[in-house]
């Protein structure tokens, strides 16, 4: 197993900078109880574990220490610690260079520094979000001569989109490839990207009329452009769970 964080050169543009997008997914790993798995002594040791807190105004996190108080003594003693967690099924790494112990609610545990990248695996066959329906993003499709098409998109994630076709005028060729298509994100940016028609299945509206949705796959997208996909989610994603929350 490659647990490398800079090893993902081929993944850089699912590298998470932004401290505010850091303490977000962190905060969700733990209010979600996903295990943690944390390697050291250049990968020949590991150990379970969760985080227990997250305080960003410190800049530190906390995990709860192993089982084995050997294991532990490693993972203190380490130069380099690698974790790797999971939010939603999305696969999330990241490292630290120094862990120590301190006391949370009168408990030990694991303190370390917030990481300052995290490398979160949001591919499209791990993580599809659908769209809000009040509100739905516009596709802008350039068909040639002046002329472009507008579809609403159903679901966006880092691989590609779906999108809804309601009638023959809006018909979409399979594979073909349709190029500087764009679409504009709240608050996040226009994205511009070539897109590649994929599946199509019918789909029954709620007043029984009828529609196609569309599968497209983005095609030689920037990682400038995929990291504004990834920025798109996570923000559509905590603005979910801050209404549920309510």
């Amino acid at each position: 197993m490659d647990i490398e964080l800079a090893a993902a050169s081929d993944n850089s543009q699912y590298l998470v900078h932004s401290k505010i997008e850091i303490v977000y997914i962190l905060r969700a790993v733990m209010q979600r109880n996903e295990l943690v798995t944390a390697y050291f002594n250049q990968g020949n040791d590991s150990i379970l574990t969760s985080i227990v807190g997250v305080d960003p105004d410190l800049g530190v996190f906390y995990l709860d220490p192993g089982p084995e108080s050997t294991l532990n003594k490693k993972m203190l003693d380490s130069r380099k610690v690698i974790f790797v967690t999971t939010q939603d099924k999305v696969r999330v790494q990241f490292a630290v260079e120094a862990v120590e112990y301190a006391q949370l609610d009168r408990h030990s545990v694991f303190k370390m520094a917030l990481p300052t990248a995290l490398l979160k695996l949001q591919k499209r066959e791990y993580y599809r979000l659908d769209t809000p329906i009040a509100n739905r993003l516009k596709c802008v499709i350039p068909l040639g001569g002046g002329k472009k098409m507008e579809l609403d998109v159903a679901d966006i994630s880092i691989g590609g989109i779906g999108v809804i076709s309601r009638g023959p005028d809006t018909e979409l060729l399979p594979d073909k490839l349709y190029l500087g298509c764009y679409i504009d994100l709240p608050d996040i940016g226009t994205l511009v990207a070539n897109l590649k028609m994929c599946a199509t299945f019918d789909v029954t509206l709620n007043n029984g009329g009828k529609s196609k949705r569309v599968g497209c796959q983005f095609v030689n997208i920037p990682g400038s452009m995929q990291a504004m996909v990834q920025r798109y989610i996570i923000k559509l994603d905590r603005d979910r769970r801050a209404k549920e929350a309510r």
